[in-house]
């Protein structure tokens, strides 16, 4: 249906019921109540448009985020295959570039700040922890259970917005995360039974290592949820750099300065950190503007694709075989966040459906109040 004719004919019916109100003056509040309608209806059509332009969006910025997220887990992958064992001097650039960027900008607008700076260390401390893990795990399994365990994060996000932002969930959505830690357990089967093809020296302390990972993340996603919503973009970017930078800075040089000077640099070598530092730096910026739209769920679904890509960059790229649980595995976890994503769509209509019983309801009520 055509959106520029609603919006004609509505001015047309209001104009005319305006016209008779100047000889029928019984119908002056007829014309008042049509025409309050007819706005409602333009409103209610511009709100579905901003609502799917909305979706679009988050879907789009999803993808990239997903895409920009495998990128980072193979070159990660690519770095262990060298022997080269420094996860967090791989983030220790991103969160430099975090600082010097949104950090240069927040000292040109010299705004103030909104939340307290323990907040954000902390987040600070967890994201750092949880790249640390997940970087980690490259040594020992293969990058497909370091894609797919990630969804791990699901139920923790799920328990987290729970407890701390108090959201409800209902039973089907609760089913849906129950398949997908079905899911996520069955990778670990996998790469039990898989053993050495599974491409890493301890598939299964890899695992444990990416299911640890991904809880921190979803402590991070959740908390970055929270700050973004409540005080400022550029300030979250930027004190998550800031105490990144530092806390990274400190744990390298606890644990990867002997790795470090072992390493022979050279361009093959130095250009995967910089790719690392620079996808990073995407994510993180592009991030918040997700969580802001749609939520560290909408986010967390969308990274399922990645798990996709790399299955199959690990087949065609790499030809390495994959255990058969692989596609049960991943086939599971697809049913469990469909059923998920389907639940939250049913309650976005839900919510649609008694909206417009209310304006009916009121707009009946006033109807008769008028008539008499």
């Amino acid at each position: 249906m055509n959106f520029t004719s609603i919006n004609h004919s509505g001015a047309w019916k209001c104009d005319l019921v305006l016209q008779l109100g100047f000889h029928f003056p019984s119908l002056s509040r007829l014309s008042i109540l049509i025409s309050w309608k007819e706005r409602a209806i333009v409103m209610g059509f511009n709100f579905k448009e901003n609502k799917t332009k909305k979706t679009l969006i988050g879907l789009g910025l999803g993808q990239i985020l997903s895409l920009l997220c495998t990128c980072n887990a193979f070159t990660s992958s690519e770095l262990a295959r060298k022997g080269i064992n420094a996860p967090t001097t791989q983030s220790f650039l991103s969160y430099m570039l975090l600082a010097i960027v949104y950090g240069g900008i927040m000292l040109y607008r010299r705004p103030t700040i909104k939340a307290k700076w323990y907040h954000y260390f902390l987040l600070a401390l967890v994201d750092v922890e949880g790249n640390f893990l997940v970087v980690k795990a490259n040594q020992y399994t293969s990058i497909t259970s370091v894609m797919l365990l990630d969804c791990w994060a699901i139920p923790c996000v799920l328990v987290l917005t729970w407890l701390f932002l108090k959201t409800k969930y209902r039973l089907m959505k609760i089913s849906g995360v129950v398949i997908c830690i079905v899911g996520v357990v069955m990778v670990v089967f996998s790469d039990v039974h898989a053993g050495s093809q599974a491409g890493g020296s301890n598939p299964v302390k890899g695992d444990f290592l990416v299911i640890a990972g991904a809880t921190l993340y979803a402590v991070s996603n959740t908390s970055e949820e929270f700050l973004v919503k409540n005080a400022n973009t550029v300030e979250l970017m930027t004190f998550m750099g800031f105490f990144g930078a530092i806390i990274s800075a400190i744990q390298i040089g606890i644990l990867e300065r002997g790795e470090l000077r072992s390493i022979h640099w050279s361009a093959d070598v130095v250009f995967p950190f910089l790719r690392v530092a620079v996808t990073m730096f995407f994510f993180y910026s592009l991030l918040p503007v997700l969580l802001k739209t749609n939520g560290s769920t909408t986010f967390t679904l969308s990274l399922l694709t990645s798990d996709m890509w790399a299955v199959s960059i690990r087949i065609f790229a790499y030809h390495e075989k994959v255990d058969w649980l692989y596609y049960l595995a991943f086939a599971t976890t697809a049913i469990g966040l469909i059923i998920y994503s389907m639940k939250e769509k049913d309650e976005e209509e839900q919510r649609d459906e008694q909206r417009k019983l209310l304006l009916d309801e009121e707009d009946g009520e006033t109807f008769r109040v008028s008539l008499i």
